[in-house]
């Protein structure tokens, strides 16, 4: 049985304050839970249902389905919820290919981006102070684990990119095309906020590239979604360099 204090703290960590307070997060689901686990994440506390079994290995606190419902985030728990340790954060490298986010603000685009950078071997995301925190609760649900590879860190964005010595691309509407561009195997590629782009002050820092749009009936949708672009420019950068 878990205690009413004990649901009042898991549920605390919902709030960002509380998260850096106890330097931890919540994560549920098996895959993700695991996957922690075996990248070498410190998992302090797990909790689960009678009915999931795939933890038995790590010796999980067994509750009823609704003592899960209170602690979890989700609408359908599913099951799987474990209290983790936050990571600590490496030296940001003047080499390879490095992603930049100018304030992202939907934790689900975030969680996304963290898997798209996990796939594409990006190992580093550079964020501004606005971008949303990578341990919202929805976010850790989206990044499906790949948080155990990838590092985030939180600069002034602005003066990162002023003293980097890595070529700076930034993604804008109707410039030249990422298709006719010679990507570099080490450099930052830049990505905007969902509503407002880049901005100006950032835009003026980079090399401008773009996403074509391809239309036969001239109707065209005005932007794409972040994470979609960004999953796009990775794989044509990627194709590009072969690394």
């Amino acid at each position: 049985m878990i205690t009413k204090n004990k649901i009042k703290q898991i549920k605390s960590l919902t709030r960002k304050k509380n998260r850096e307070e106890m330097q931890s997060f919540v994560v549920e689901g098996y895959k993700s839970i695991r996957e922690l686990k075996n990248a070498g994440l410190s998992v302090e506390e797990i909790y689960v249902t009678k009915e999931a079994n795939k933890l038995h290995d790590l010796n999980p606190e067994i509750i009823s389905i609704a003592e899960m419902k209170s602690i979890s985030n989700l609408k359908t728990p599913p099951g799987y919820l474990a209290i983790v340790k936050m990571l600590k954060t490496q030296e940001i490298p003047e080499r390879g290919l490095i992603l930049a986010l100018d304030n992202i603000q939907d934790p689900g685009n975030l969680g996304t981006i963290v898997r798209l950078a996990d796939w594409f071997n990006v190992e580093h995301i550079v964020c501004n102070s606005n971008t949303v925190d990578l341990y919202n609760p929805k976010c850790i649900q989206a990044t499906m684990g790949s948080i155990a590879r990838v590092q985030l860190h939180y600069v002034e964005l602005e003066t990162f990119l002023k003293d980097t010595q890595l070529p700076i691309f930034v993604t804008a509407m109707s410039e030249q095309s990422i298709y006719e561009k010679k990507m570099p195997t080490d450099g930052i590629l830049v990505m905007g906020s969902e509503s407002h782009g880049i901005s100006t002050e950032i835009m003026q820092l980079g090399t401008k590239i773009s996403i074509p749009q391809y239309s036969s009936d001239g109707i065209k949708t005005e932007s794409l979604n972040v994470a979609t672009a960004t999953g796009i420019v990775l794989a044509e950068w990627r194709r590009f360099t072969g690394m």
